[in-house]
């Protein structure tokens, strides 16, 4: 592989430099937990978790693609995948742009569009498994880092709300990647061991099949309580700042994942 195939584009380190100055932001605008979040910490939440997640799905796309080059995919490295560049993608507005906007509307984190992969060059379907799944595991790698960053450094209140709220959005996203329904990361890492049936009926479904799950955890109060119970349940199991723990500042009683939560969408 050259060397300048895997070298990061200008605008992944661009968006890496919006989620640190988020940081930063924080960290010098953190009073001890006494008051409400303050501007600064409000606006620095906003960029690192916003950032922070542009971050996570150029990473997760490059996840894709690393493995499929490793895999027999020479494609990949033309196309320009391996420079986590979002410009790159497919679409880079549905890859980027549109679930940075319904994180940011909503606080619902969900996965953006796609790299090609020729799947008729990869060596075996085992590889083909390991390429849907690299992507999931980027999310669940950054997730882990981030509690394990919380844990080891103790930083500031409020940014250890930030990067635990980040955190968990990563492990919300693992779960939600990993369904094994058509048109997600979890149905492509068992479409190569189906039946040609099955995998006529994936590729017919592929469109509508997530759009239908998004409604259905949005609109369904049980199925959205389910998903979530799991993922929080997930995020909790490997070390997370737990769903339950209770922070007693200022009147309020939250996790930290929720008191980001609040600091990320300060308008709602």
């Amino acid at each position: 592989m050259q060397r300048s195939a895997v070298r990061p584009s200008p605008v992944f380190l661009a968006i890496l430099a919006i989620t640190i100055g988020g940081g930063v932001l924080i960290l010098f605008g953190d009073p001890f937990p006494n008051q409400d979040p303050a501007i600064p910490i409000a606006a620095g939440t906003f960029l690192l978790v916003l950032g922070g997640w542009g971050v996570s799905l150029c990473l997760h796309e490059f996840g894709h693609a690393y493995v499929a080059y490793r895999g027999g995919d020479r494609e990949v490295y033309f196309k320009g995948y391996l420079t986590l560049d979002p410009r790159k993608y497919t679409d880079p507005i549905f890859s980027l742009v549109v679930p940075l906007l319904i994180l940011a509307i909503g606080g619902i984190p969900l996965p953006g569009g796609a790299v090609f992969i020729n799947h008729y060059s990869l060596r075996n379907k085992r590889v083909e498994s390991a390429v849907s799944l690299a992507g999931p595991f980027f999310n669940l790698l950054l997730g882990l880092l981030l509690m394990i960053s919380v844990a080891v450094f103790q930083p500031t209140f409020w940014l250890a709300a930030a990067l635990s709220y980040l955190a968990m959005l990563q492990i919300i996203a693992f779960v939600l990647n990993i369904l094994p329904i058509p048109g997600l990361d979890g149905w492509g890492a068992i479409e190569p061991w189906l039946s040609p049936e099955l995998q006529r009926f994936g590729a017919k479904a592929r469109p509508w099949a997530p759009l239908i799950l998004f409604a259905c955890l949005i609109g369904l109060p049980a199925v959205g309580g389910v998903f979530f119970d799991l993922a929080y349940g997930l995020y909790g199991l490997i070390g997370g700042d737990a769903i339950d723990a209770k922070y007693d500042f200022f009147g309020w009683t939250e996790s930290l994942p929720a008191f980001g939560s609040l600091a990320f969408r300060f308008w709602a």
